[in-house]
């Protein structure tokens, strides 16, 4: 009994300081790791700040590593990822989130919210509509939204485009009038495109009387309702927009010259014309008021010299030449050469929001996707 009893006074001792060690030595790492931590994000930053973004991604990976638990070094690694293009990393770092139960509510959106940019950016559609529905009821869901929609244009989903713009309408975002009528002349246009013009005349009307300040859809009804020889419901129709002097009559003119020789109402559609030309100074409009009187050569001529006189343009310079014979047999051809080529790229339609130039009108731009943002005007009109 002394014997035991004397090597348990001398073990405990040896315990206490046993443990006392192993707590030392389990703090000093736990200073390592928080001291290691930190420093990897903060070279991470430092890099990232650089524009160094491949060291940043190793410094961010080792700062993980070492404090597995800290959210926002995820996110910050799973944005650099989408920076890179690696969207398979980006979505592996951000699914990893969402699979953590602790994870709070807040963080688990901003998650969910990270995980559809990596969808959209890596062009998986599908899943990132998926992952942005997912997002409705949260402090994302107008972000969401604008995503969706913009998804549906781009995969031209019209049915779904308009009921995501009314979401976003009647949530406050925005007035989506205009791209909704859009919506409703693209179906019209697919509908005819494909045989089907009972079904686009209905859209267009349908469209019409929804939006009657729109004037795409008054333009199209009109081109469907001339191609079906309704000469004077295409005048009905275009009526408003040329009382109105509205800015993309410029575009409705061609089939407005079109249905009124055909209806002998060139009168009524010259006088519109002139007025729209006094209050725009547009070449394309006094072109259609010309086009009304096909062989009055003095006329249109004239009509070109007083347009030369306010308004220098090569455009209306090349149409007048094209005008008189005698001119032109007096014209050396390299100078008619010369002036087509000068003209050309002058006689297209530039987008307001990226600069983007055609020879047709957008209305959506092929550039920059916006809605309307090409004036009805052409380049050198500008």
């Amino acid at each position: 009994m002394e014997l035991d009893l004397g090597w348990i006074l001398v073990a405990l001792p040896v315990a206490f300081g046993l443990g006392w060690l192993a707590s030392r030595l389990d703090l000093r790492q736990m200073r390592i790791n928080n001291l290691q931590a930190p420093r990897a994000y903060f070279k991470g930053l430092n890099y990232l700040l650089n524009e160094q973004q491949d060291q940043a991604i190793d410094a961010f990976i080792e700062a993980v590593q070492n404090d597995p638990d800290t959210s926002e070094l995820h996110f910050a690694l799973g944005n650099l990822f989408r920076r890179r293009g690696e969207y398979d990393r980006a979505v592996r770092v951000h699914e990893h989130l969402l699979s953590r139960a602790d994870l709070s509510q807040a963080d688990r959106q901003r998650a969910q919210h990270a995980l559809a940019l990596d969808f959209l950016k890596a062009g998986l559609l599908d899943r990132a509509e998926e992952a942005l529905r997912k997002l409705e009821g949260t402090s994302y869901a107008g972000q969401a939204r604008l995503a969706r929609l913009a998804i549906y244009e781009r995969s031209r989903e019209w049915p779904q485009a308009t009921e995501v713009a009314q979401l976003l309408e009647a949530s406050g975002e925005a007035q989506f009038d205009s791209r909704r009528a859009h919506y409703g002349c693209e179906q019209a246009r697919e509908a005819i495109a494909q045989g089907d013009q009972a079904g686009g005349l209905r859209t267009l009307q349908e469209t019409l009387s929804k939006y009657p300040q729109a004037p795409r859809p008054r333009i199209l009804l009109a081109q469907l309702l001339e191609s079906q020889g309704q000469h004077l419901q295409v005048l009905e129709v275009l009526a408003p927009l040329f009382e109105e002097r509205h800015g993309a009559a410029a575009l409705a003119a061609p089939v407005l010259v079109k249905a009124a020789l055909a209806s002998q109402q060139q009168e009524r559609a010259r006088q519109w014309l002139q007025a729209l030309y006094a209050q725009e100074g547009n070449l394309d409009i006094l072109q259609a008021a010309l086009d009304l009187a096909p062989q009055d050569v003095p006329v249109k001529l004239g009509a070109y010299e007083q347009h030369l006189q306010k308004h220098p343009s090569l455009l209306a310079a090349k149409r007048w030449l094209e005008q008189d014979a005698q001119s032109q047999a007096r014209v050396p051809a390299p100078v008619h050469k010369a002036l087509e080529q000068a003209s050309r790229p002058l006689s297209r339609y530039r987008c307001a929001a990226c600069g983007f130039e055609a020879q047709n009108y957008f209305w959506h731009c092929p550039g920059c996707q916006g809605w309307d943002t090409y004036p009805p005007r052409r380049v050198e009109e500008l």
